[in-house]
């Protein structure tokens, strides 16, 4: 038997001259081959419509978008997935090329480029970074809304789903009638504090930073003020308007996909379900569909990155540590050194992803080299006293290949949603060293109410400085004591729950089922008006839901 392609020729818009796009979209078996017309006469009755996945810039979040297309694609072939990704900043190739060797099916399409104002205000720095993807998004509005039309033109749009970081997105499909899901590349502790900003913002009249009492969320346990992300902490920065808005358009859509399962948050997901976290509204239908993660088979920079499994091989069962601190994880030298030196005191064998400090760093600084390597920053003799025992690898490794080896015993963990759900799904106790973002939230979830992860202890006096000693300790409770072994035991049955989710008859399954069905009621008929209008001030720019004017 022969596979048959189906294919849906699409005419996109860039600007001014429009791109052929060619795409597979579904298969079926056959017992003759088409003829190349047959490609773009198939008939579109057979397809339930399009879904069009919109991710945010950053390799976390659209490899987890990703991940959802896939798993759509896997488990209801009538549809047909298209990922519509920014220009800018530049998505990553060598994702979008494996996933689609593999996923021939689902299609890419960039988005023409835009020009972008002063580059000081839209920076990649940690600082500004998630300001930067919040207005990067809200400039491409324009190409959006021209390529939605042309989408539309081709093949029923179904519904469009948008990255948490994309609610700009919101006001353009909602002026195009197209029905709109978030996906929220967390979990639902994270959704469920995110959904409850506007009513935190009635019950605290001060900033998170100047609280001195716990913060009191829906399924959560008590959070500290120094725990709550920096972007909502103080709200005179313009990045807390964003997140304000976000939480009150994420209220109004058609429902929201969470990248969780329903036995692992249970607790605030019926704070969710109930209605808790939306205190003054009605909260849309919740599909917790994961959990979602990459299946590895991605290497990069070939041998050298490779090597790091093949040292796995030689180690005893459980026995290594794992130190890997998410794609923007970056540490002084100061802090590099101290934490080389607590795990040079455990004697703990390891493997340890590290990346050269930032430039503002005075050690980089004072090194004539333009790119140094990352042994110029670790205490003189290390890696000759731990070879053997320990290996560093620079700046990246497979990650979902070295947790899922059976060597690993523990992994040091930034707290970022793809790795915790990584390390649940292949049995790893965690210690919990969030950096930046909604992961100190996550460790609050992952140690105090799962009970999955210890926690490093940061000095508030030393501009959070994790001491050798504080980290000697944590090491030695994770990998050698009772405390460790209760860890292990619940992490792993929380590995067998996130496999029967994902089973037929599981829950993640049958809210897949259950979004599809939402997906499948929908009007496919979108609204294309002759003239569109905002009030945010930039010509052309579809911002908000609630401030859209059509013209027809």
């Amino acid at each position: 038997m022969r596979k048959m392609m189906t294919a849906h020729v699409l005419n996109l818009p860039t600007n001014s001259n429009a791109t052929t796009l060619v795409s597979c979209v579904s298969t079926t078996a056959s017992s003759s081959a088409l003829s190349p017309l047959s490609y773009s006469l198939l008939s579109t009755n057979q397809m339930d419509g399009s879904i069009l996945l919109y991710p945010s810039p950053g390799r976390g979040h659209l490899a987890s978008m990703v991940e959802l297309g896939k798993h759509i694609l896997d488990h209801h072939h009538s549809f047909s997935v298209t990922v519509l990704l920014l220009s800018t900043p530049p998505p990553d190739t060598h994702l979008i090329d494996a996933v689609s060797a593999t996923h021939p099916s689902m299609t890419f399409h960039h988005l023409p480029a835009i020009s972008l104002p002063n580059s000081d205000h839209l920076s990649s720095s940690p600082a500004n970074f998630i300001l930067s993807t919040f207005e990067i998004v809200r400039l491409h509005n324009p190409t959006l809304h021209e390529n939605l039309v042309s989408l539309s033109k081709s093949s029923a749009v179904k519904a469009f789903v948008i990255d948490f970081f994309c609610n700009a997105a919101f006001g353009v499909s909602a002026s195009l009638n197209i029905p709109t899901y978030y996906y929220f590349t967390s979990g639902a502790s994270g959704l469920a504090s995110f959904l409850y900003i506007p009513a935190l913002q009635v019950k605290y009249p001060e900033s998170f930073k100047d609280l001195n009492v716990p913060i009191q969320i829906p399924g959560f346990p008590p959070v500290s003020p120094r725990d709550m992300p920096m972007a909502i902490s103080n709200r005179k920065l313009e990045v807390y308007s964003y997140f304000l808005e976000t939480a009150v358009q994420m209220a109004k859509s058609t429902g929201l996909i969470v990248n969780t399962f329903d036995s692992f948050e249970a607790s605030t997901l019926k704070a969710l379900r109930d209605g808790l976290c939306v205190p003054d509204g009605a909260t849309p239908p919740t599909y917790c569909v994961g959990p979602l993660v990459a299946t590895g088979g991605g290497t990069k920079d070939g041998d050298e990155r490779q090597e790091c499994l093949v040292w796995l091989d030689s180690q005893p069962s459980r026995s290594v540590l794992f130190l890997s601190f998410g794609s923007m994880g970056v540490f002084s030298t100061r802090q590099l050194k101290e934490m080389a030196v607590g795990l040079e005191r455990t004697e703990v064998r390891f493997l340890w992803v590290v990346r050269v400090p930032p430039p503002h760093d005075e050690a980089r600084r004072m090194l004539a080299e333009l790119e140094p390597r990352v042994h110029s920053f670790l205490p003189e003799g290390f890696v000759d006293r731990t070879r053997g025992r320990g290996m560093i690898v620079e700046s990246w490794a497979p990650q979902v290949e070295v947790l899922s080896h059976g060597s690993v015993g523990g992994f040091v963990t930034h707290c970022g949603w793809n790795s915790v759900l990584e390390a649940v799904c292949h049995g790893v106790p965690m210690l919990a060293w969030p950096l930046y973002a909604e992961h100190k939230l996550n460790r609050v979830y992952l140690v105090e109410e799962m009970k999955l992860a210890l926690s490093v202890t940061e000095s508030e006096e030393d501009d959070g400085l994790v001491s050798a000693g504080e980290l000697e300790e944590r090491v030695n409770e994770l990998m050698r004591s009772e405390k460790g072994r209760a860890i292990r035991d619940r992490v792993q049955a929380k590995q067998e729950a996130a496999t029967a989710a994902l089973s037929e008859g599981g829950s993640s399954l049958s809210a897949l089922a259950e979004l599809i069905r939402s997906i499948k009621a929908r009007s496919s008929e979108v609204d294309v008006p002759d003239l569109v209008t905002s009030s945010l001030g930039v010509g052309g720019d579809l911002g908000s839901a609630s401030t859209v004017t059509i013209s027809t």
